[in-house]
């Protein structure tokens, strides 16, 4: 193992606020109490992992409606302990047909608010397509028993929780601005609904009951597909009813890497979560990172450098795979990496160029959610709309808030997105195509059974908190809320800032003195993770930077 020289030994101590959840039969971790305990509920009726899985996804779309929703889309992870073997299920949004390369561009500059909200931000929802199909493939339940908690949740309502009550409050000159979503959100009196408020979604329980009754071409035909369309083109958008027809999602050959005698898999592009992820542990595999310490200052100062390289990569290279190669051979092997180790310098951070020449906040609308059945089963479920509310606009009387997915292409090489990331041609928008996503559900696999099964939400943060949460398991052996909680760093190399929780403080002088330029963040994603322990038994966790709950059987 190579050891380098510690800066500043300061080791921060992950003491989590909450013990991890335990259970023998099944866990679901997601970031609502409700959900998790929907995923269970279907565990406990017979259902496996995929049953729970779309369970949850579906309840959390309900009841966390800023950040996930079958408006949206996402992608799934699928361990199948019979087979031995990980499927990956891409059902992430798509450009509509009419979508052109420059429709957010008008003499010569993006125009943000076009990609982000109203019509022309919407791009053809997957939700629906991908839980369907996922549940057909794999699970044992009919699609009526597993969405029946969120139609009760939807129909009888449910206490608004912390989280939601923010987003609403930090948005509420948006809601206002639409009538539909303002009905939904917003008080008789024009306030912004309160944690303790019951959220009533009647609308989308009817909608979901239609999808229920006669399958998901409810969905993406007849009535709520020309509610969709009808939303979207009045508010200047050129999504139509053909488009919505035309959407399938697409089984894919999941990513796989070698860390500390695991299989790790990752999602493959569109989304750039798994390849990041992958690269990141690959550049840090022969380094000795217990005796650096976990958080000390040297260790930030690597895993930033190595984060650079990721992010520089998915910057220059990452796009839908139907319309452009990814390199991923080169990018994810070994050889690279090590090439890339060596370059690395334990005292000093450079600029931007070092990293790569791709052209070049908050946690916000998505949802991860994880589960491990008793028949040692797991799914990774990653879910979005992309920012809070999406659109910030409901498809007519369906109760449906649709996705502003449009604004993870890049809208001209170079600009950045909401989040700040920027991208190449490879990730230029294109009739049908699918934008670059930072999401990355995650599954470990040793001695041929699942061991971790892991994810976030939080834009780029997803990928940082991810790793970092997988280091804290394999690297340090954490238990599953220790990793969870444990205090957390972010760099994507575009800007060229290191972001650190407040309590990073103590290492903040020698990083800058590394070059850093240091930007201080109060939460970095939200993690949820299931850990399976030798001896069978279950650890789950919820980000507490998010609320959330892991519940087990």
């Amino acid at each position: 193992m190579r050891r380098i020289v510690v800066l500043v030994f300061s080791f921060i101590a992950s003491a989590a606020a909450v013990e991890a959840a335990t259970g023998r039969y099944g866990m679901v971790a997601a970031e609502h109490r409700l959900a998790a305990e929907a995923g269970v509920s279907i565990l406990r009726q017979g259902g496996n992992a995929v049953d729970a899985a779309v369970a949850t996804a579906l309840t959390v779309c309900v009841v966390n409606p800023s950040s996930c929703g079958i408006g949206g889309g996402g992608f799934m992870l699928i361990f199948d302990r019979r087979s031995g073997r990980v499927h990956a299920l891409d059902y992430r949004e798509t450009a509509p047909a009419a979508a052109t390369t420059n429709m957010f561009v008008h003499d010569g500059t993006v125009d943000a608010e076009l990609s982000r909200f109203g019509g022309l931000a919407v791009a053809v929802p997957g939700e629906v397509a991908g839980l369907t199909r996922a549940l057909r493939r794999f699970g044992r339940l009919p699609f009526t028993t597993v969405a029946a908690p969120a139609i009760g949740h939807a129909r009888d309502g449910f206490a608004v929780e912390p989280h939601l009550a923010e987003a609403i409050a930090q948005n509420q000159e948006r809601i206002r601005q639409q009538p539909a979503l303002a009905a939904l959100l917003l008080r008789p009196d024009g306030s912004p609904l309160r944690a303790g408020d019951t959220l009533r979604q009647p609308q989308l329980a009817r909608t979901l009951e239609r999808v229920a009754e006669y399958g998901a071409n409810a969905f993406y035909e007849g009535p709520i597909a020309e509610a969709i369309t009808r939303s979207v083109q009045a508010s200047g958008g050129v999504l139509t009813v053909g488009d919505l027809r035309a959407y399938r999602p697409v089984w894919r050959r999941p990513l796989r890497g070698r860390f500390h005698g695991a299989d790790i898999y990752g999602m493959p592009p569109p989304s750039s979560g798994g390849g990041v992820l992958i690269e990141t542990l690959n550049i840090l595999a022969d380094d000795d990172l217990v005796a650096l310490g976990q958080n000390s200052s040297t260790y930030v100062h690597l895993l930033a450098e190595a984060m650079q390289f990721g992010f520089a990569a998915r910057a220059a290279a990452y796009g839908d795979p139907d319309f452009t190669q990814v390199p991923l051979g080169h990018l994810l092997a070994p050889t690279t990496a090590r090439r890339i180790r060596r370059r690395i310098n334990a005292a000093a951070t450079f600029p931007p160029s070092f990293y790569g020449n791709g052209t070049g906040s908050r946690d916000s609308g998505t949802s991860h959610l994880s589960v491990v059945d008793g028949d040692g089963n797991g799914v990774a479920c990653t879910t979005s709309i992309n920012t809070a509310f999406g659109a910030m606009l409901v498809a007519g009387d369906t109760g449906i808030i649709l996705n502003n997915t449009m604004d993870d292409f890049s809208a001209q090489p170079g600009t950045p997105n909401v989040y700040g990331l920027v991208g190449s041609e490879a990730n230029a928008i294109a009739p049908r195509k699918r934008p670059l996503s930072s999401m990355t559900p995650t599954i470990v696999v040793r001695d041929g059974g699942v061991a971790l099964v892991a994810g976030g939400s939080g834009g780029p943060f997803i990928i940082s908190a991810t790793v970092q949460v997988l280091l804290n398991v394999l690297a340090f052996d954490l238990d599953a809320q220790a990793a969870v909680s444990a205090p957390r760093l972010h760099h994507q190399w575009a800007p060229p800032f290191l972001m650190v929780e407040p309590s990073l403080a103590t290492v903040e002088p020698a990083l800058r003195r590394c070059g850093h330029q240091i930007r201080d963040i109060g939460a970095i994603g939200a993690v949820e993770i299931v850990r399976r322990l030798p001896d069978g038994e279950l650890e789950g966790a919820a980000d507490p930077r998010k609320g959330g709950e892991a519940v087990g059987w």
